[in-house]
């Protein structure tokens, strides 16, 4: 009984709280608020401890968009989580996860920003390892010391910030702008965010942390972990100068290109679905560093709701197809599990930017935003070609997994999941039609001026439909001997293994130092310092205190044997 009381008292608190934080961020839109409270926790001397908390409309809207899917995917853990014994462990774990996001969000402080981050990464490495086997293990480790590398940069950015007299950054807005030495907190920021939104090189991490539960999947990669850094720069959008941005540009295209190409490769459902989220989280970065962070942070929250959709639709499949993710195994669950697979249809087709669904508001303003920059032609293709890889992919996914021939080992009663989870998906669903309109009417009261040649305003719809097609042929592939993809076999491994990133970040590593310490180890520690160190000393100091006990435990036959010996000398001499 309590299993249920937990996770309905949880659902109810979050559903609850989203609902107020969306009302008030609506109102403080309409009246351009901000408010900072204040809370002055410790006074010593000259020094105050004081506890910041930032409302304005856009963590207020946050916070709402973060307590609602949360509260979802409890109500969905209830039924995907039944048979675990540890299913109260697991709803505390994931409301201590929404708390340290909630901290984070409403932080204009650095260490209480601090506070959150480490919150996250802690408690992802708990969820992370939640099946104690060997691979989340792993996952989980290379979570937790990719995540250290950005807490240790804003450690760095605090400590540096000791120069200014506070660390509430809201103050310093105008004086980061010109300051130069203000732009190395930027970078440590940058840096910081690049880690936790697993942009190229700490990319790696992001696809191995789906050894989770597929509920901290939908939550993790929609809401909460990943975009946990977008949101950071976004705060940070004033400190980024020229340079930064430019090089924050790069990174970010590069990383949903190199995404987007990974996911055409995959195999694995729960995969194929982190690497789209990290190809729209390169989409984010990208726009935010060409400095439109409101469009930016329009995408986070049409995102969110479609990729939660989309995680809790894979979540429903795994769970019939009994724990099988390869998506090879599967095919023609559209006669099996209709509503399930309506589902996954139309957040991949938000995702894709098919018009008028949530991800199209969004995703077609920021690629005419892109077409109206001054930036260079390299930029330009990028964008455009990982917009037509990300429909490239969905429909791979779809041909694969909704239509198709029924691959599985043998026909067994499958059928749309329990009603529980379905009602948070249908819920989930609603919102992802409707949100993208109402959150543009919203957040950009004046309609953007948009001015375009046909050509390139009907490039985002070609790319779709050319991306559309492509999946659907490389959907075609079959392993045999009229395969030509096998005769690119290096191509393929090295674009469908992330550009070698988890071998650069897992075997580099670790391989180089740990032969050093190895050799340095069997030479020192077990070489020249055993000889002439503990181990030496030890045998030199056995050797003579194994004599001198000798003399003392055969003293009485030593003096006779000497005495005689001496005897023996002084008769010689007297003989002499």
């Amino acid at each position: 009984m309590f299993n249920i009381s937990i996770c309905v008292i949880s659902f109810i608190f979050l559903l609850v709280f989203s609902l107020l934080s969306f009302i008030f961020s609506l109102k403080f839109l309409l009246f351009d608020y901000t408010i900072i409270i204040e809370w002055e926790i410790l006074s010593l001397n000259s020094n105050s401890l004081v506890m910041s908390v930032l409302m304005d409309w856009m963590s207020l809207m946050f916070m709402g968009f973060v307590l609602f899917i949360s509260s979802m995917v409890i109500f969905y853990s209830k039924e995907y989580m039944e048979g675990d014994l540890n299913i109260n462990r697991f709803i505390l774990l994931v409301l201590m996860f929404v708390l340290s996001m909630m901290l984070l969000i409403i932080s204009p402080n650095l260490i209480s920003i601090l506070l959150g981050w480490d919150g996250l990464g802690l408690v992802s490495y708990c969820l992370v390892i939640y099946y104690q086997n060997v691979k989340s293990y792993n996952a989980g480790m290379i979570t937790a010391l990719m995540n250290r590398i950005g807490d240790v940069t804003l450690l760095m950015a605090i400590a540096w910030m000791l120069n200014y007299g506070s660390w509430n950054y809201i103050y310093y807005m105008e004086l980061m702008m010109n300051d130069f030495y203000m732009q190395i907190i930027g970078i440590l920021v940058m840096v910081a965010a690049m880690t936790k939104s697993a942009q190229i090189p700490f990319s790696s991490w992001l696809p191995a942390a789906m050894a989770a539960p597929t509920p901290v999947s939908a939550l993790v990669h929609s809401s909460t972990l990943v975009t946990a850094g977008v949101y950071l720069l976004i705060r940070f959008n004033y400190i980024l100068g020229n340079n930064m941005k430019l090089y924050l540009l790069i990174i970010g295209v590069l990383t949903m290109f190199m995404a987007g190409l990974g996911a055409n490769f995959e195999f694995d459902l729960k995969k194929i679905i982190a690497l789209s989220t990290l190809s729209q989280l390169g989409l984010m970065i990208s726009i935010l560093a060409m400095g439109n962070y409101k469009l930016a942070f329009f995408h986070l929250l049409t995102h969110a709701m479609f990729k939660a959709l989309l995680f809790m639709c894979a979540g429903c499949i795994i769970h019939n197809l009994k724990d099988i993710q390869d998506i090879r195994f599967m095919g023609n669950l559209m006669v099996h599990m209709p509503l399930t697979c309506m589902s996954m249809n139309i957040s991949n087709l938000a995702l894709c930017g098919m018009p008028f669904l949530s991800g199209f508001y969004s995703k077609d303003l920021i690629l005419e935003c892109v077409s109206m920059s001054d930036l260079n032609m390299l930029i330009y293709i990028l964008f455009f070609f990982s917009t037509g890889l990300t429909v490239c992919y969905s429909f791979r996914l779809c041909y694969y997994s909704i239509t198709g021939d029924f691959n599985f080992f043998s026909l067994h009663s499958l059928g749309d999941s329990g009603w529980i989870m379905l009602k948070g998906m249908l819920v989930m669903l609603f919102f992802v039609v409707f949100s993208g309109c109402s959150l543009s009417w919203l957040i950009f009261p004046t309609p953007f001026m948009v001015c375009l040649p046909l050509s390139m305003k009907l490039m985002a719809l070609l790319v779709s439909f050319l991306g559309a097609l492509i999946g659907y042929e490389i959907s075609k592939f079959s392993i045999s001997w009229f395969s030509k993809s096998l005769m690119f076999y290096n191509y393929s491994f090295f674009f469908g293994f992330m550009w070698f990133l988890p071998n650069i970040s897992t075997f580099f590593v670790n391989y180089f130092p740990l032969m050093m310490s190895y050799n340095l180890f069997k030479n020192f520690d077990q070489g020249w310092n055993e000889c002439f160190g503990g181990q030496g000393i030890y045998l030199n100091l056995k050797i003579n205190s194994m004599g001198f006990q000798f003399f003392q435990n055969n003293n009485m036959k030593i003096f006779l044997v000497l005495m005689i010996m001496w005897l023996m000398f002084l008769l010689l001499l007297l003989m002499l």
